[in-house]
């Protein structure tokens, strides 16, 4: 057998495993630590986020705001001693890593801890991840498997780029993109608004930037074999924010 195929062959067995090891849980990026327990929270109508603080409230609606269609979650502020609660906690501590989260599911409630408040965010988009993906089903009832957690970033800049000179993208389009990279935990966005291909930032000081250099008369075909634009052609690409 060729190196190379055997090369392949190696990596697709060592995926594989890595993937089967996982059993239930599937998340990006994998988290440091995970231990998977026996059953699962069941999330349901009967479903409360529970805050431990009014400063947390907005990480309770954004959480519920995801979850709302399938199950009609409230928010409640304060300490709770009932079952089939997901619970935000700070832990008053002041760690090295304010990324840091341990999320807890068990068959009775979902504990989500922090040092701050990132941290529950990033903990909330695991938790999104556990959730079945068909969410936009009214009424129904989803299983979330019982695991312990523990995660932080390696890294502390984690960026994408989204390039918006060369090819426009609507407001839309472009809250989609944020929205995705929150969804695995991407933190820095780089957001190229100018090139040579077209200016996308209005300064109604400086009309012309967008005026002129926001438009372009619409290409398909080949990158560098297509014709150059002519003064008269309609300019009927682009835009500008």
């Amino acid at each position: 057998m060729p190196r190379s195929v055997l090369s392949v062959v190696i990596m697709c067995l060592v995926s594989a495993g890595s993937l089967f090891a996982q059993g239930r849980i599937s998340v990006i990026p994998q988290p440091v630590s995970v231990t998977e327990a026996s059953g699962s929270f069941s999330l349901n109508a009967n479903t409360s986020v529970v805050v431990a603080s009014p400063d947390l409230k907005n990480l309770g609606d954004y959480l519920t705001a995801q979850l709302d269609t399938a199950t009609g979650l409230l928010v409640k502020t304060g300490a709770s001693s009932s079952k089939n609660t997901i619970q935000l906690r700070l832990s008053g501590k002041t760690g090295s890593n304010k990324e840091a989260y341990q999320l807890n599911v068990t068959p009775t409630e979902i504990i989500i801890t922090a040092d701050s408040a990132a941290g529950l965010f990033y903990g909330i988009q695991t938790l999104l991840q556990l959730v079945p993906s068909k969410t936009s089903v009214k009424n129904a009832e989803f299983a979330v498997p019982a695991v312990s957690i523990y995660d932080y970033p390696r890294f502390a800049w984690r960026g994408a780029m989204l390039d918006v000179a060369r090819h426009f993208f609507t407001m839309q389009q472009v809250k989609d993109f944020i929205d995705n990279m929150v969804r695995y935990k991407l933190n820095v966005m780089h957001f190229h608004l100018t090139d040579d291909q077209g200016w996308r930032l209005q300064i109604k000081s400086l009309p012309k930037l967008t005026e002129v250099g926001a438009w372009r008369p619409e290409r398909t075909g080949k990158w560098g074999n297509t014709a150059k634009p002519s003064p008269s052609e309609p300019k009927t690409y682009g835009g500008f924010y």
